[in-house]
């Protein structure tokens, strides 16, 4: 005869028997739970080591790269001829080069032009005195005179014997006049401006630098 045995308090029961005749349990088969294949860890584990090996293989790929590439950039020793000749060819461009930036530095000075260094008006008549510096200066002078009845006059004369200047006699026209000087001097200069009978006068004293 075929038993049973209880899987709960192990008390032998006959075959044909659902319930244990000791503690009452079912004597139906239980199927034994079947634990989860854990498919999600296996392909992190995949996926780890397969990262792993690409660092790995980039690693000596980058290794080997930079080995090659110190090799290549050794510079190597020539021979005594072609050293003097380099060294040579390397003179002849330095003074290339020094020569390119002295033509540089020439072509790049900023060019002379005549400045204003003084602007002097007035009107009536009067003397004013005004001291120019050395160099080369440019004078220009213009007025405009009261309706004539005399000589009206602007007259512009500096104590190096240098003078310009401009006049009207009675039966002149009521009209501007200009005139102008230039002269070069290694001093300063002191001029003398006179006027008479003037609406307006304007002298301007210029530089060339």
């Amino acid at each position: 005869m075929d038993i049973m045995k209880c899987h709960n308090c192990g008390f032998e029961n006959k075959d044909s028997a659902k319930f244990c005749s000791k503690c009452g349990v079912s004597l139906e088969a239980v199927p034994e739970p079947v634990e989860p294949k854990n498919s999600n860890s296996k392909i992190i584990i995949a996926v780890l080591i397969a990262v792993i090996v690409i660092l790995a293989v980039s690693i000596g790929y980058f290794a080997l790269g930079n080995n090659a590439l110190g090799s290549s950039s050794q510079v190597q020793p020539a021979s005594g001829n072609s050293g003097s000749a380099n060294t040579s060819s390397g003179g002849s461009n330095d003074n290339s080069q020094q020569a390119n930036t002295t033509q540089t530095s020439s072509s790049s000075a900023p060019s002379k032009s005549w400045v204003l260094i003084g602007s002097y008006t007035g009107s009536g008549s009067g003397t004013k005195t005004i001291n120019v510096p050395a160099g080369d200066i440019k004078v220009e002078i213009s007025a405009f005179p009261i309706k004539n009845y005399a000589t009206n006059h602007l007259y512009v004369s500096g104590n190096n014997g240098k003078s310009c200047g401009v006049d009207w006699g009675s039966n002149s026209a009521v009209e501007t006049r200009s005139d102008s000087l230039s002269f070069s001097s290694s001093s300063q200069t002191t001029f003398t401006i006179d006027y008479y009978e003037t609406v307006s006068w304007q002298v301007d004293f210029y530089r060339y630098q």
